[in-house]
């Protein structure tokens, strides 16, 4: 496969403000066909990993001042990783991704999409909907029947949960949400500051090249799947990442299992200004990288803007993410990748014909989380090529991208190349062949292995999962 087949991979790198003529680098490979869908979501994973594993392979030879490594794309391995929360197991036991609450639900005027995995995002929903804390499915079921969908969804939102009424693509283009979405791209970087360039050292990879983040310490402050998918690759690549979450919002270690691979994680009260807040300024002091992924305006009250970041330590390079862009009515929402395929139409366009009796009427969904993995490679990618930058000219940078913004690409910039499995019933996907297993502090589990790679670059990561918040909260020796 040549890159006329693949123009995806050539509008991401754009976005990413790289150089074109690096393109010659990547080959694809593999056989087609894992991620069956009617949109090209192919495509989509194609692209976002091969812009991460060329940003790799650049950042690699920026810092040894030798040519950008080869990059080959294998279809096997990327849809194994787009699936890697379905594939992962521990001693053998699957994770079960979503719970009871989060699922679709018949409106009195269409449909909505609910996701309550989190306890507090299910007790939020239950009490918009004035519904007993241990209502079930079809207390739930019998209230949002009576109701138009909009309502659910504002009414859900307004108690802080989360509801999105499904839309079609021509509602979401008229929804004002959707029509700002429309006009912003994939992701942006700007450099926000000035700073001297910062090169650190680091051990080698394979065939004693130094990993591209290898000196690098990561402030991982996300949740869920792109974000860490993002900080699983810069782990991946070298970086020292460590994870840190508010006590009081436990993770699930299911979840953890999936994309905690290479990193630690560590908890602090960020609202405690005499204890973890002083460690967190301590980890701040020696970061180079800080990848934000809560809510927009979530973590403002704790100085934690770009600009704020960047004023206490320049030279950063700093990473947001969000469900639906940061402007707009939207703009301050939670989302998840489950909510944004329903309000952006991909749920009506991968639908079945009405009276499915496999899903929701016409409504329907990706084969995989591909808005979350996509945006996450595209992150990473974007944090890579930002440290390029910063290793050949200083600055700090900020990168922002959204999985609405993503969405948009899937659905109005991708062209179906051929092989791009772009409708159901595509080749057997053989998951054992893109698996590893390995001993943890949990168990033995078994994990997909990342798709993000360059000729002379890291096969595995260096360490699994430990304990979700069981790290010590500081930065490993250089």
């Amino acid at each position: 496969m040549n890159q006329a087949l693949h123009p995806g991979t050539g509008t991401a790198w754009a976005a990413l403000g790289a150089d074109p003529a690096l393109l010659d680098r990547v080959t694809y490979g593999g056989a087609p066909g894992g991620l069956p869908a009617r949109t090209p979501v192919m495509d989509l994973a194609r692209s976002s990993v091969a812009v991460c594993s060329l940003a790799a392979a650049e950042l690699a030879a920026a810092r040894t001042g030798g040519p950008v490594p080869r990059v080959r794309v294998d279809d096997g391995a990327v849809t194994a990783a787009f699936l890697s929360d379905r594939l992962v197991r521990l001693d053998g036991q699957a994770w079960s991704t979503f719970a009871p609450l989060s699922r679709f639900w018949r409106a009195a005027d269409g449909w909505v999409r609910t996701h309550a995995n989190y306890p507090h995002h299910r007790g939020r929903l239950l009490d918009a909907l004035a519904l007993p804390p241990d209502a079930g499915a079809d207390a739930v079921a019998e209230v949002i029947a009576g109701r138009r969908a909009t309502d659910v969804e504002d009414t859900v939102y307004a108690a802080g949960g989360l509801a999105v009424a499904a839309r079609d693509a021509r509602q979401w283009a008229e929804h004002e949400q959707g029509a700002l979405v429309a006009k912003h791209p994939l992701l942006t970087l700007e450099r926000i500051g000035d700073a001297p360039p910062r090169r650190p050292g680091g051990g080698p990879g394979s065939g004693g090249r130094p990993l591209p983040c290898a000196g690098l310490r990561v402030l991982d402050l996300t949740r869920v799947l792109a974000g860490p998918v993002a900080t699983r690759t810069l782990a991946l690549l070298g970086a020292d990442v460590l994870r840190i979450d508010a006590p009081q919002l436990p993770e699930s270690q299911e979840a953890h299992n999936d994309t905690g691979m290479g990193k630690r994680s560590a908890t602090l009260d960020l609202g405690d200004r005499h204890g973890d807040r002083q460690v967190f300024e301590e980890l701040l002091s020696g970061a180079d990288v800080v990848v934000l992924g809560y809510r927009p305006g979530g973590l403002d009250r704790f100085g934690l803007t770009p600009e704020e970041l960047v004023a206490r330590r320049p030279g950063l390079v700093v990473a947001q993410l969000s469900a639906w862009g940061r402007y707009g009515p939207w703009g301050e929402r939670r989302g998840f990748d489950s909510l944004v395929q329903v309000a952006t139409g991909i749920a009506a366009l991968e639908g079945g014909a009405p009276g499915d009796p496999d899903g929701p009427g016409p409504l329907g969904a990706l084969p995989a989380q591909a808005l979350d993995h996509g945006t996450g490679y595209l992150l990473a990618a974007a944090v890579l090529r930002a440290l390029t930058e910063q290793h050949r000219a200083g600055g700090s940078t900020v990168a922002r991208l959204a999985l609405a913004q993503t969405a948009h690409w899937l659905v109005h910039g991708l062209v179906t190349a051929p092989g791009g499995g772009t409708a159901p019933g595509g080749a057997a996907f053989d998951a054992e062949r893109r698996t590893a297993v390995r001993d943890s502090p949990m168990g033995r589990l078994r994990y997909a292995l990342s798709p993000v790679g360059y000729e002379g670059g890291p096969a595995d990561w260096a360490r699994p999962p430990g304990l979700w918040g069981t790290d010590a909260p500081g930065w490993l020796r250089a």
